[in-house]
């Protein structure tokens, strides 16, 4: 014999309804109910139960946090309906069968209904019969079954889009892969709920017209049996069945205004997590401005003669105790706010108490304080946008740099300027810049028809002379040909131009490891070859760090790995791996300086000039003399002028021992030009020597 069928008789039961076996015999209850005559007494408990049932459901609708926890309402919605036709169905069988013998033919619950809500008067019971079927179909069911509708339709519509914006948010790196798929897996239960709900709403609609088709019908044949059967007076047939078939309609009325209720309830609640007595009471209650003006009316209402004096003072009296307890908690909450928490410890205990680990916070990667004049423009209550506008940064560097960048913490700095912003990368202070958050920045991109007046400024990021003009100006200075650009945007341009120059520093073990192991999901062999088994985990952070010094992107992340796995051989010099990882990269690189043209436009060194960069290049701690360094940069920066003026790319070919020495010298001072070496460039490039640097 089993462990189960050993336990005792309520907890067995309550197992096997808990494995499986309690919906269906709810289901064969419920048709048994239909077809096989029930006593008065299994009436009385069916009834009973059907109104606790009714409201559980409603109880459990109002304290659920929010709709989704409660997912099974609309199964739970079918049940309860089903319990109350079925109950219907039986209640005018035993009417119809017994109810020639009186008002309790029917049982207790039906003859309580019967006599003591409606006083026993056939006529008073059909009225309240016809208002709570009034107030069930025409105004909760029908209003519960519109929102659910509409609620289901936006629900639907909003559904690609919350998708796209769970994609994005994941290739950010704001959500984990975890995190996204349970994401998804919500918007999906969303719109399965609400698709239910709509469709479940239509049961309660049903189920009030059936209520009244019934009534119609058990009184009809009621009066024609009790009549034409039993020979009962007509009056007495129609007082006696009229008054049972009242009491039904009442027991089955309650619940199913109860359910409605709870409908009504659950679709017009918020998707958001909420209980649902605070937020009436914070919402309705918690604006004591609000309660002191009804009060005041309350009080005035009170006070005109031949009115309900004491109700309305009592009222008047109460509703102002309670806009001076809210106000008095607002007032107790402010100061509360404004001094330090009295649980922090005072300065004299601070300075005795012992430091742990836990007081030394981590230095955010990159952040942006602002001045309190640009708070605006990052609260997004205020119609702030920069927060956006540096998520679409985030993205579109992630995908051009190759690694994920960090994200920016923002915070104000009452040190600054109020209109000042600074940009740090680790806590360090890079850049600071000026703007005016209720103007726009017009750019002069060269050939503009006329000018426009506005405050003279710089682009910070670029450095170019702008202007800050007022925003009716717009159309104006389009017109004349000016670039017209919004404060976040100017920000965020800002920071991606500071982003691009700081990649060394953003890409650190962590990134290089989280690199890493994406590579290894799609070639796990060559992740495993190149560290730890070839090289240490620092040289290749060393190596890409090199690549991002050069403005190489980090992209071509397989083609690094194997070139480094080849080269990890013969040496482990960071320098002479980078130098490797160009040459494996060189079709890469050139297509990035030049683009799809097939010629390359490309300076060369003098060979005089080539001999002495050698020389220095092979000399241990040897560096050239600081008047030719001099000169030499003079003259790479003349080429790199000309090369612009045509529009062409500015390239130096130079030979591969003297290259990492040559772009280190220019990095700063010509940052438009590039230098290649030979091996760099792919063998079907057709080169074009536009010049010879001496």
């Amino acid at each position: 014999m089993s462990a189960a069928l050993m336990q005792p008789g309520p907890k067995r039961i309550f197992d096997m309804l808990r494995n499986g076996l309690g919906a269906p015999l709810v289901v064969l209850a419920l048709l048994a109910m239909v077809v096989v005559p029930l006593p008065p007494t299994i009436l009385d408990i069916l009834f009973s139960f059907n109104i606790a049932i009714s409201l559980v459901v409603l109880l459990a609708v109002i304290y659920v946090q929010r709709p989704l926890d409660f997912s099974i309402f609309p199964i739970v919605l079918l049940i309860t309906t089903m319990l109350r036709l079925a109950l219907n169905v039986a209640s005018t069988r035993v009417i119809l069968l017994h109810g020639q013998n009186g008002p309790g033919a029917a049982g207790k619950v039906i003859e309580s209904f019967g006599e003591f809500v409606v006083g026993g008067n056939f006529a008073v019971g059909i009225v309240a019969f016809a208002i709570l079927t009034i107030i069930n179909f025409m105004v909760i069911t029908k209003g519960a079954g519109r929102v659910s509708e509409v609620t289901a339709r936006f629900i639907l519509d909003a559904m690609p889009g919350k998708q796209m914006a769970i994609d994005a948010d994941l290739n950010a790196g704001l959500l984990t892969r975890e995190e996204a798929k349970a994401r998804r897996e919500e918007v999906r239960q969303e719109a399965d709920f609400y698709g239910a709900m709509d469709g479940a709403s239509k049961f309660i609609r049903g189920d009030a017209i059936a209520g009244i088709l019934i009534l119609f019908v058990t009184v009809i044949g009621g009066l024609a049996i009790g009549v034409l059967q039993h020979g009962m007076p007509a009056g007495e047939a129609a007082a006696t069945y009229t008054l049972l078939s009242i009491g039904d309609g009442l027991v089955s009325q309650i619940p199913a205004l109860l359910v409605s209720s709870a409908v009504a309830l659950l679709v017009t609640r918020a998707s958001r997590s909420q209980d649902m007595g605070g937020a009436v009471t914070g919402q309705v209650f918690g604006q004591h401005k609000a309660l002191t003006i009804a009060a005041a009316i309350l009080l005035v209402v009170g006070l005109v003669p031949g009115m309900p004096n004491l109700a309305f003072l009592s009222l008047a009296a109460l509703v102002g105790y309670g806009a001076w307890y809210m106000r008095k908690r607002e007032a107790e909450a402010a100061i509360a706010a404004a001094n330090p928490d009295p649980a922090l410890p005072s300065p004299e205990q601070a300075a005795t108490a012992e430091l742990g680990w836990d007081d030394l916070r981590p230095v955010d990667p990159l952040g942006l304080e602002v001045g309190y004049r640009l708070i605006p423009l990052v609260d997004k209550a205020q119609g702030g946008e920069l927060m956006a506008r540096i998520k679409a940064v985030r993205r579109k560097l992630t995908q051009d740099i190759g690694f994920l960048i960090p994200p920016v913490h923002i915070r104000d700095n009452l040190e600054l300027a109020p209109t000042a912003y600074r940009l740090l990368v680790h806590g360090v202070p890079v850049a600071t810049a000026d703007i005016h958050p209720d103007r726009l920045l017009a750019l002069d991109p060269g050939g503009t028809l006329h000018p426009i007046e506005g405050i003279p400024g710089k682009d910070p990021a670029f450095g170019l002379d702008a202007l800050w003009i007022l925003p009716l100006q717009r159309a104006q200075a389009e017109a004349a040909g000016y670039t017209v650009v919004d404060p976040a945007t100017v920000v965020a341009t800002h920071l991606s131009h500071l982003v691009r120059e700081q990649a060394p520093e953003l890409l650190g073990h962590e990134e290089v490891q989280q690199l890493l192991a994406t590579l290894a999901r799609s070639t796990p062999k060559l992740a495993e070859d190149l560290t730890p088994k070839s090289l240490p985990l620092s040289v290749v952070v060393r190596v890409l760090q090199n690549l991002l010094i050069e403005r190489i992107p980090v992209r071509q992340l397989r083609r690094i790995a194997e070139s480094l796995v080849e080269h990890a051989a013969h040496t482990q010099d960071p320098t002479q791996l980078t130098a490797a990882v160009r040459t494996a990269l060189g079709r890469f690189i050139v297509q990035e300086i030049a683009g799809p043209a097939t010629e390359l436009p490309v300076y060369t060194l003098a060979p005089t000039l080539e001999r002495v960069l050698q020389d220095s290049a092979q000399g241990a701690g040897a560096a050239l003399e600081p008047g030719l360094a001099e000169r030499l940069q003079q003259s790479l920066a003349d080429c790199a002028g000309q090369q612009e003026a045509r529009n062409e790319p500015a390239v130096v070919l130079v030979p591969s021992q003297v290259r990492a020495a040559l772009a280190r010298l220019v990095r700063h001072s010509v940052p438009g030009l590039s230098v290649l070496a030979y091996t760099e460039v792919p063998e079907d490039r057709r080169l074009k020597l536009v010049g010879t640097i001496s």
